[in-house]
């Protein structure tokens, strides 16, 4: 009989099916099981963001419905020399040095926090930044463009220019 079985009168052989450490992978990882743990964790909570899907932003003509239907603010957070040399029409300039001090420019960005708060700049990684700058803030509906400007101008929108 081997190691592992049991026999009796009648009864049929039950074999243990635990799987013993072979190599010195799998005994690694059956020994630290524990950093296994911590690894997968913490790699499933860097692919949080971009699996929740609010990672990238919004696409240009949801930013145009937000802004037309339900009454959103398109805030340009771009340095005032980038913004002068072309913008989203109607964007407000807000360049994001403004949002990253201790006080809000409260004249330039809505008093409704409800309201949706469309951020870009020249291509979008700044209005990330300023998006989750304004949702700690308690703008829950800020959202950035993906792409920025260059995707604005893409989706052929109209874009103007400002006297510097």
């Amino acid at each position: 009989m081997s190691a592992g079985a049991a026999a009796a009168p009648g009864l049929p052989i039950i074999r243990s099916f635990w799987i013993q450490p072979t190599g010195p992978a799998l005994k690694f990882l059956i020994e630290n099981w524990y950093l296994v743990l911590a690894a997968l964790t913490s790699g499933g909570l860097l692919l949080w963001p971009s699996l929740r899907g609010k990672a990238g932003g919004v696409a240009t003509a949801e930013a145009v419905r937000l802004v037309n239907r339900e009454k959103g603010v398109l805030i340009d957070v771009s340095e005032p020399a980038e913004y002068a040399a072309g913008h989203a029409n109607g964007a407000r300039n807000v360049p994001l040095s403004t949002l990253t001090g201790t006080e809000l420019p409260a004249k330039q960005l809505p008093s409704n926090k409800a309201l949706p708060v469309v951020l870009m700049c020249k291509t979008g990684a700044r209005a990330q930044r300023a998006a989750g700058i304004l949702q700690k803030q308690g703008y829950a509906n800020a959202v950035a463009v993906q792409g920025g400007l260059a995707a604005w101008r893409e989706a052929s929108l109209p874009v103007e220019k400002s006297a510097a």
